[in-house]
C-alpha cells in the first residue's frame, strides 16, 4: 500500500518520472516512527544527467542544487523534492567525498551513516531494510552502517550527527561499538567546518530533551572539543521543566556560564549577526540581573533597562538564562509578576529637547539620562507627557 508521504504532490510524481526510484533517509525513519515527515528525499538509480532529462520530460522544473553531489531538485506546483543519483565513494578525506554513481542500492545503502538512515522505500510501500534499521529503530538504537571507525574516518560530522540521532530517537544505553569510535574520533573534528559544527551544535539542542546527548558527549570529549565554554548539562533543567520550545539560542544561552566570552565563542562558530547579537541579550542578565522581589513595578523597570541596553534583549527568556547558574533559582515567582507584553521603550529622543528650546550639547544628553531614570525607577510607565514634564521641570533648574 502506497504510503501517504510518497501518494502525492512532486514526491508521486518524481517516482513515476523515475522507474525504479525510491524515498530514502529521513522521511523514511519518520514514516516508521509515525512522526511528521518535513521533507521526502528520493534517490535513483540513473546519472544525474539522466535524472534531469526525465523529469523534465514529466513536466517538473529541475535544478541543479548539488550536481557534483549528484542531486537535483524537481518541483511541482511549489512542492521541492531533492532527488539523488545512486552513489559510491570512491575517496574521503574525513570531511568531503568524491563519489561516482552506481546503479547498485546496496553500495549506496552501505556509504549511509546510521542504519535507521540507509532504509529505502518503493513507491507502494515496500520497505528494503539491509542493516536492522527497522528493527533499531524499534529499540531506540543509533548504530552505524558497518564498521564505525570507518563510516566515522569518511566524515567526521557523523560523531555529532550520531549524538543528534541519538537524543531524537535513541533510548536506553548508547551503542558502545559507536562511542568507542567517537572518542578515538575527537582530535579529528578539529577538521570540521565551523559553519558545519554549528549547525550540529543546533539540531542537537532542537531536540525535545537533549540532556542525555550533552551528558554523552561531554563523557566522551566531544563536547570539550567543539563547545568547551559549555557548563553541565544540568542547566537545561529550567527550560525542560518549564516545558520552553526547543530553541536552540536559548539553549545555547542556558548551557553558557556567567562569563563566557559570546564574542568570541560566536566568531568561533561564525553565528550570524543576528544569533550573536541575540546570545549577548539573553547573557546581559548576568549584568543586569533581575530584583530579588517579584514587585511589577520593579520587573518592568528592569525589563525597561535590559531593553534599553539591548533592543534584542527578552526578558522573560533573560529569567531562564539568570535561574541556570544556580539551581536554587526559581524564576517563577518573577515570571508571574512581570507585566505581559514587550518592555516599554523609553519614549523622549534629542529632538524632544531640542523642541523645548534647549541648545545643542552634551546638557541634552545629560538630562535625557536623568529623565530615563526617573522613568525606570518609577517602573518605566510615565508616558511621553509625563516625560517631557520632567524633562521641562530638569532643564528649568540651574546646571549643578
Amino acid at each position: 500500500m502506497t504510503p501517504p508521504f510518497l501518494s502525492r504532490g512532486a514526491a508521486a510524481a518524481v517516482l513515476a518520472a523515475l522507474p525504479g526510484a525510491r524515498a530514502v533517509g529521513g522521511a523514511v525513519r519518520d514514516h516508521l516512527a509515525g512522526l511528521p515527515i518535513q521533507d521526502v528525499d528520493i534517490a535513483a538509480p540513473y546519472p544525474p544527467e539522466e535524472v534531469m532529462r526525465r523529469l523534465a520530460a514529466a513536466g517538473l522544473k529541475v535544478f541543479p542544487t548539488g550536481l557534483s553531489h549528484g542531486t537535483v531538485t524537481a518541483v511541482l506546483d511549489g512542492d521541492a523534492v531533492e532527488v539523488t543519483s545512486l552513489r559510491r565513494d570512491v575517496a574521503t578525506d574525513g570531511r568531503h567525498a568524491e563519489v561516482a554513481w552506481t546503479g547498485d542500492w546496496a553500495e549506496d545503502a552501505a556509504r549511509r551513516d546510521f542504519t535507521i538512515n540507509a532504509m529505502s522505500m518503493e513507491a507502494d510501500g515496500t520497505l528494503h531494510d539491509l542493516f536492522g534499521g527497522r528493527a533499531d529503530l524499534a529499540a531506540g538504537r543509533v548504530r552505524f552502517v558497518g564498521d564505525p571507525a570507518a563510516r566515522i574516518a569518511e566524515d567526521y560530522l557523523r560523531a555529532l550527527r550520531f549524538f543528534r540521532f541519538h537524543a531524537r530517537y535513541g533510548r536506553g544505553a548508547p551503542d558502545p561499538a559507536a562511542l568507542a569510535a567517537i572518542r578515538a574520533a575527537v582530535p579529528g573534528l578539529s577538521r570540521l567546518s565551523a559553519e558545519r559544527v554549528w549547525m550540529e551544535i543546533k539540531r542537537i539542542l532542537a531536540a525535545p530533551d537533549p540532556r542525555a546527548a550533552l551528558a554523552l558527549m561531554a563523557e566522551t570529549g566531544v563536547l570539550a572539543a567543539i563547545l568547551p565554554e559549555a557548563g553541565p548539562p544540568a542547566r537545561l533543567d529550567v527550560a525542560i521543566a518549564h516545558g520552553l520550545p526547543p530553541d536552540p539560542l536559548l539553549r545555547l544561552a542556558l548551557l553558557l556560564p556567567r562569563g563566557t566570552d559570546i564574542a568570541a565563542l560566536a566568531a568561533r562558530l561564525r553565528l550570524s549577526g543576528e544569533e550573536a547579537a541575540r546570545l549577548r541579550a539573553l547573557h546581559l542578565v548576568h549584568r543586569l540581573p533581575p530584583p530579588g522581589e517579584p514587585d511589577p513595578t520593579a520587573l518592568r523597570g528592569w525589563a525597561a533597562r535590559l531593553r534599553a541596553q539591548d533592543p534584542h534583549a527578552d526578558a522573560r527568556q533573560a529569567l531562564y538564562v539568570w535561574a541556570a547558574e544556580d539551581p536554587a533559582r526559581d524564576p517563577q515567582p518573577l515570571l508571574a509578576a512581570l507585566p505581559a507584553g514587550p518592555a516599554p521603550v523609553f519614549p523622549l529622543q534629542g529632538r524632544d529637547a531640542l523642541a523645548l528650546g534647549l541648545a545643542p550639547g552634551p546638557r541634552i544628553g545629560a538630562l535625557l539620562a536623568a529623565v530615563r531614570e526617573w522613568w525606570l525607577e518609577g517602573g518605566a510607565v510615565a508616558d511621553r507627557a509625563a516625560c517631557l514634564e520632567r524633562l521641562r521641570q530638569l532643564a528649568s533648574e540651574p546646571p549643578p
